[in-house]
């Protein structure tokens, strides 16, 4: 699983209302044929637009300026859009997503660790029940992760490994429900040179323009561009959104 966030996990003076958390998941025999996707789209985006190969692909940072001198602020969007498109269009992917709201919460509410041991759940979890695509039941799991904090993020699944308490779903009290499935600590990877965290950044910003959108977005109508994954979504990650998404 490969994954990205948007937004910051401040609960005080913050400028976002929410975190979110996308992790793309693909199994490693077909670790390969994702790779060979994103190149050909990569080459595709190259051919059409002008944007070379080995440009990092950053949604927030693409909607304010432009990755390569005079490409306009439509054929950046274009591009983006076209990145969901693509995809949507791969059946052997699988998207999770984590939403946490902030309004509300208490001074002491941990918006990274719970967003992040949401996320981890809903991983061993669609593992255990063979959910993701080809039903690969008894996998292992291994996460990629960019430009988090690793010793914060590496000592929480450490511990959920030993002693990982899930509330039950009908009534009160907790479940013991140690990771058994995510191998290894989640491995920081430079997303300057990763196709596959790069496609998390961009379903992660679109995920965020869906609960908050900013002006330019909600302006020309990409609001929902997230909703194109649908194809794609870990819909049984959250049985209360018709998306899947886990909202916090």
């Amino acid at each position: 699983m490969y994954v990205d966030e948007s937004g910051d996990i401040g609960l005080s003076r913050s400028p976002t209302r929410y975190f979110s958390l996308v992790g793309i998941t693909v199994h490693e025999s077909r670790w390969k044929d994702l790779h060979s996707r994103l190149v050909s789209f990569r080459r595709i985006m190259r051919d059409v637009h002008g944007l070379p190969v080995r440009t990092e692909v950053h949604a927030s940072d693409y909607v304010r300026r432009a990755p390569v001198d005079g490409m306009p602020k439509h054929v950046r969007l274009a591009i983006l859009r076209q990145y969901i498109d693509e995809l949507a269009k791969i059946d052997f992917i699988s998207i999770t997503s984590v939403v946490v709201d902030k309004a509300g919460k208490p001074d002491t509410y941990d918006v990274f660790a719970r967003a992040w041991q949401a996320l981890f759940q809903r991983f061993e979890n669609t593992i255990g029940y063979g959910n993701f695509p080809g039903r690969h039941r008894a996998d292992k799991g291994m996460v990629f992760v960019d430009n988090t904090d690793g010793q914060k993020l590496q000592n929480m699944v450490r511990k959920m490994a030993v002693y990982n308490p899930v509330p039950n779903m009908h009534g009160g009290g907790y479940r013991d429900l140690p990771l058994l499935r995510v191998i290894e600590d989640p491995h920081p990877k430079d997303s300057a040179t990763s196709y596959f965290i790069q496609s998390a950044d961009v379903c992660a910003y679109f995920l965020h323009q869906k609960m908050n959108p900013c002006s330019y977005v909600r302006k020309i109508g990409a609001k929902n561009y997230y909703d194109r994954l649908r194809p794609v979504l870990n819909l049984r990650a959250s049985l209360t959104s018709d998306l899947g998404i886990v909202a916090l």
